[in-house]
């Protein structure tokens, strides 16, 4: 048998599974590193989680303006809390009253 034959068959042989085997290493790749691989989904599903983490807090923010908006109420209006404000954030004051100045990194609302 010559070398050329031998080398031919081996190289027919091994074909195959080299085939095979590119295939299997394409499919495994993508299903780890590809568009809709499992890097990709733990991506996703760490957005969703900052997702839902920003919904909640949006709705406790929704929560708080419901209720101080609530209080805006005829029935429910406080006038001496409202006077209280409305001085500070007018920098109004009466006769008699006592002002603690603050410093320029302090508000008053």
């Amino acid at each position: 048998m010559s070398v050329g034959r031998m080398i031919k068959r081996k190289v027919r042989e091994a074909i195959p599974p080299l085939l095979f085997l590119s295939l299997v290493g394409y499919f495994g790749w993508n299903a780890t590193q590809g568009d809709h691989g499992l890097r990709t989904y733990q991506a996703q599903l760490h957005l969703l989680d900052q997702a839902k983490a920003a919904q909640a807090a949006a709705n406790a923010e929704q929560v708080a303006w419901t209720q101080k908006v609530g209080g805006l109420r005829a029935s429910a209006l406080d006038a001496d809390s409202l006077d209280e404000r409305a001085r500070a954030m007018l920098n109004l004051t009466e006769n008699g009253d006592l002002v603690v100045p603050y410093g320029n990194n302090h508000k008053l609302y």
